[in-house]
């Protein structure tokens, strides 16, 4: 080879390997000079949808994972006993009117009776009259109250989505006994989620709350996603310090020349997520926090 060609090949190699060099120092130095973990997750509001009244579930109007609107109905319980409830205080309401109805013109009949012979009656009884009639009101008032929570309960028996959002976990069926107040499926709120990253605390004084933030989701590596630093965590549970069984410190031994850095949560809020990507409940995320010019 012509000692010319082998330095203009030497010279070619060099300059690739300079570009080389320069790539993979631009892409450390990114890392470097930015706080970054790769302990990320998505998070967002997960509702447990709990029933109010307690019933035989008589119909379920969703699947698992299927996507609903707020209002829309997921599940209902038996009507008939709430129906004969609202049938018997509607009917009791009715009794208590009549009744009241009753005292008013007994009460009013002996007081124009004493308006025209004072002696022709005792004021004790008039004074009964009117107790008795004001009492009926008041029977009316709690009747009507019967009413209002009977037909509140019947309206209970049909459950809707409080958000939008993502069903999960529909894990019974129609003859399941429902329970007031105890959660039966869940309801991912598709409007709330966040990422929480997890950095060394070595590295939170590097960052501020409102400073840039870059997510790479696992599920998307091709799609980095915007957002900027929310909040930052104030506490994690320790690992060390339970109550022993002699309600004295329980504290592990630790090596004294190794020393692991906590990791503390700051919550990323997302910006303009891409339609393509689908945000999900525990996905793996890195984050880096531009703080770099």
């Amino acid at each position: 080879m012509k000692p010319l060609k082998k330095l203009l090949l030497i010279a070619l190699n060099l300059a690739f390997i300079a570009v080389v060099c320069w790539f993979l120092w631009q892409m450390a130095r990114e890392y470097i000079a930015n706080p970054w973990t790769r302990d990320g997750q998505v998070r967002g509001h997960v509702i447990q949808i709990a029933p109010r009244v307690s019933g035989m579930v008589t119909r379920i109007a969703v699947i698992d994972n299927q996507f609903v609107h707020a209002g829309d109905l997921l599940f209902e319980i038996d009507r008939e006993p709430f129906e004969i409830v609202v049938a018997q205080a509607s009917s009791q309401l009715e009794r208590a009117r009549i009744g009241s109805r009753a005292s008013e013109i007994e009460y009013e009949r002996l007081r124009d009776i004493l308006r025209k012979d004072p002696g022709a009656a005792s004021q004790k009884d008039l004074n009964r009259r009117e107790a008795n009639y004001l009492q009926s009101l008041a029977q009316i008032d709690v009747a009507a109250e019967n009413l209002r929570a009977a037909n509140l309960n019947l309206g209970y028996t049909q459950v809707h989505a409080p958000v939008d959002g993502y069903v999960s976990n529909v894990d019974f069926q129609i003859g399941t006994q429902a329970v007031a107040n105890s959660p039966i499926l869940a309801l991912v709120d598709s409007n709330s989620f966040w990422v929480f990253g997890y950095f060394r605390e070595s590295e939170i004084g590097r960052f501020s709350i409102g400073d840039p933030a870059r997510v790479t989701l696992m599920a998307y590596p091709d799609t980095p996603l915007q957002g900027q630093v929310e909040s930052l965590g104030w506490g994690i549970a320790p690992a060390d310090g339970n109550t022993g069984a002699k309600l004295l410190p329980s504290i592990k031994p630790v090596f004294q020349w190794i020393r692991l850095a906590q990791r503390i949560p700051v919550r990323i809020k997302l910006e303009d997520v891409p339609p393509e990507v689908e945000l999900r409940f525990g996905l793996t995320a890195s984050v880096m926090v531009m703080t770099a010019p």
